[in-house]
């Protein structure tokens, strides 16, 4: 490979939209180019660094400083190689996005020049600041120190000149200031909760792994139009506009023909995804005009969320390339499908048993059910916390239409699964578990083989779905950071599979057969979760809504009111007996969340406000000054107004519309410098709470406004431009 970095970015800022990718060369050869990964650290490291390092890895034994210093310097190498002239901890902090501090690869030489220096301390460990980065409270602006700490199962990456290094971000006094370190928390205690349970299926196991495939959904818009719309840029979403005529009422675009300019955009994409190491697998046209969707092949859970930051990243600055912006807003347009991050997610052992799939005879499938169930026991008692996890400002506006699944977290299995778990109530304990697989089913073509039907239907209305040989968490926000709703979900789990074990223990010290000890110890959780958390109908009706509440399970829909699940009495038991949060670390965590709640509804109270009052008001202002001089001319000419019904009507409208905005808009000014007086952040995020609403009811006034006025004098992009990508 040639040193030249240019030869290295994905990409380049010349590049026309429609060439092919620059290099032209086989995802095989590209993949994982600018990573440090197994395949490259023989060549770069001695076999007892290499040794060492991969016993870290693997086995999570620690790095002595001799060991550090030697995996530095053939990382350096490497790096050196490729062009590379600065390091950073690349880190999560809590603001659902990455962050990074770049440091030059020099010192002094000690005779008046630099050298090239990169040392074990340099990789295992940095220090910036801690205190201006969202904390909770756990790090005041005089206790400025926090630390990164590399995550050895992350490999390093290169990203332009920028060799990155995957690390875990704590304040001073240990506890998690980022989404990593409680997402490895939560892993391992899956692991330790689960691998004891398998052993007793399989003494071979040694681990379980906990897997993620995310699914990425996104928004283009033309940068130009991007540009006109103040509240696109200033919140992600459009805070006003009248649906267009033709939206997504067809399904023309879905699955449909990718755009040129699109399919440019993904190219490169893809192509930076693969030299990153990062598998994506598919690609498509999603239900919403201009919205579409990636996804990978499905991977470890901890590396899994670091691509998918990765990605999210590169596709903002390749976007720009093509002349897009990509939007990752969670409804950036009312009226239309919103985007999500679903989730797919199980566990499987280290000696490749999946262990959400039916097994390949009846004691495989006699695991499978633990697991299975054991999962849906802990979606039902942490119910609340789990929908806790993706709650938020912009993703509440997506939970509970167009395909969204509703604020109400139950548990889809589809037909088949449901009746054997029937089933397994009524037979005797020790009965071997059939389950029907894949059906093959002819279709009466000639031209097309045979194919099979899955033994599951899917339910885009569910919140968490089974489908087949995984759960797909499908409430995840578009935007958001994975490792929130799979730090909960792991932990919850664990909890689960650590209260089953004790039970089963029980039932075979009394000396009970293996598989009869088993079933008894399931039945009683499967009565108890199969009428209450699986439900497979339509989450979207009324009629559910009181359904599920009479099943006791949560239909809170107000955000700051979710966010308390974290610290019931409940989830702080969890938390702390699976060692994946202290109290601390969750007082903290809800403290951030409601503080980012406020500032977002802050920050759209304020966009949308000067927006009606520079952009709007001026306009109507204006059109009613036309009309009326209409009618002055028309009163002239013809010496009455009989003839002028429709626009005496229009103008009455328009000042109706006129004095109705004015006095919302007062009352959301005034609502917003009362917040000030709210004794904490929870009580503060409730009052914006209630000004969303005036949003809410701001924006349909608005809407109506742009119905009725004069196209040619409205200030911004319409729905009809933004939408169809030209």
């Amino acid at each position: 490979m040639s040193g030249n970095r240019q030869d290295l970015v994905i990409g380049s800022f010349e590049k026309k939209a429609l060439e092919a990718p620059a290099s032209g060369r086989p995802a095989s050869e590209i993949f994982g180019e600018l990573v440090f990964d197994r395949r490259k650290m023989p060549r770069y490291l001695d076999p007892s660094t290499l040794s060492a390092l991969l016993d870290c890895i693997d086995n999570g034994k620690p790095l002595d400083r001799k060991t550090a210093d030697a995996v530095a310097s053939g990382m350096k190498e490497w790096a050196l190689e490729h062009g590379v002239t600065h390091i950073t901890h690349w880190f999560q902090p809590l603001t659902d996005g990455t962050a990074e501090k770049h440091d030059a690869l020099i010192d002094y030489d000690g005779e008046g020049g630099v050298i090239e220096k990169f040392d074990g301390s340099s990789l295992i460990q940095q220090e910036p600041d801690a205190s201006s980065f969202p904390n909770g409270g756990i790090r005041a602006t005089f206790e400025a120190r926090g630390y990164t700490a590399w995550d050895p199962t992350s490999p390093v990456f290169i990203q332009e000149d920028t060799l990155c290094i995957p690390t875990v971000f704590v304040s001073y006094t240990g506890e998690a200031l980022d989404y990593k370190t409680p997402l490895k928390r939560s892993i391992n205690a899956v692991c330790d909760a689960a691998v004891p349970i398998c052993k007793l299926f399989d003494p071979a196991v040694s681990k379980v792994y906990s897997y993620l495939g995310w699914e990425q959904e996104y928004f283009l818009v033309d940068e130009d139009l991007y540009a006109s719309r103040p509240d696109l840029m200033s919140t992600g979403r459009t805070l006003m506009g009248h649906l267009s005529s033709k939206a997504q009422q067809l399904d023309d675009h879905y699955f449909g023909a990718i755009p040129m300019r699109v399919a440019a955009f993904m190219r490169d994409v893809e192509e930076a995804a693969l030299r990153l190491g990062i598998p994506l697998k598919t690609r498509h046209n999603e239900v919403a005009p201009n919205q579409f969707e990636m996804a990978p092949i499905y991977g470890e859970a901890n590396l899994a969320n670091d691509q998918n930051q990765m990605i999210m990243n590169l596709m903002g600055n390749i976007a720009r390339r093509h002349g897009f912006v990509v939007l990752l807003h969670e409804k950036p347009f009312e009226g239309i499908n919103g985007s999500g991050k679903h989730n797919n997610w199980s566990l499987g052992t280290d000696t490749g048993v999946q262990l959400m799939a039916p097994g390949k005879d009846a004691k495989g499938n006699l695991q499978f059910i633990v697991f299975l169930v054991n999962v849906l026991a802990a979606v039902q008692k942490h119910n609340a916390l789990l929908k806790a996890s993706i709650a938020s400002a912009s993703n509440a506006h997506r939970l509970g239409a167009a395909e969204a699944p509703p604020a109400i977290v139950s548990a889809f299995l589809g037909k088949t699964m449901t009746q054997v778990l029937r089933k397994l109530l009524e037979l005797p304990s020790g009965t071997p578990v059939e389950i029907a697989g894949k059906k093959g089913r002819k279709i009466g073509l000639v031209e097309i083989p045979e194919i099979f039907i899955d033994n599951t239907d899917r339910n885009r209305t569910s919140p968490f779905a089974f489908t087949g040989n995984r759960f797909e968490f499908r409430a995840v926000g578009s935007s958001a950071n994975c490792g929130g709703a799979l730090t909960a979900l792991n932990s919850a789990v664990a909890e689960q599979l650590l209260d089953f074990k004790a039970l089963l223990d029980k039932e075979l010290a009394s000396g009970k057969a293996f598989e009869v000890a088993v079933m008894d110890t399931l039945k009683p959780i499967i009565a108890s979760v199969i009428d209450v958390v699986c439900f497979d109908g339509n989450g979207y009706s009324e009629e559910w809504k009181k359904e599920a509440a009479r099943r006791g399970l949560d239909t809170e829909d107000c955000v700051p009111e979710m966010i308390k699940a974290y610290t019931s009495e409940s989830s702080v038991k969890l938390f702390e007996r699976t060692g994946v949060f202290s109290l601390k670390e969750l007082e903290a965590r809800n403290e951030v969340k409601w503080e980012t709640y406020s500032k977002k509804i802050q920050i759209e109270s304020l966009v949308m406000a000067r927006m009606v009052i520079n952009h709007i008001v001026p306009v109507a202002f204006d059109y009613k000054t036309r009309l009326l001089k209409e009618l002055a001319l028309s009163k002239e000419v013809f010496g009455n107004l009989d003839s002028c019904a429709a626009e005496c009507e229009l103008i009455g409208e328009l000042s109706s519309l006129i004095e109705d905005i004015r006095q919302k808009v007062e009352r959301m000014q005034l609502d917003r410098r009362e917040t000030k007086a709210c004794p904490d952040a929870y009580s503060k995020a409730l009052a914006y709470s209630r000004i969303a609403e005036n949003i809410r009811a701001l924006r349909k006034l608005v809407d109506r406004l742009e119905e009725i006025t004069d196209n040619r004098l409205w200030p911004l992009p319409k729905y009809r431009e933004l939408l169809f990508i030209s």
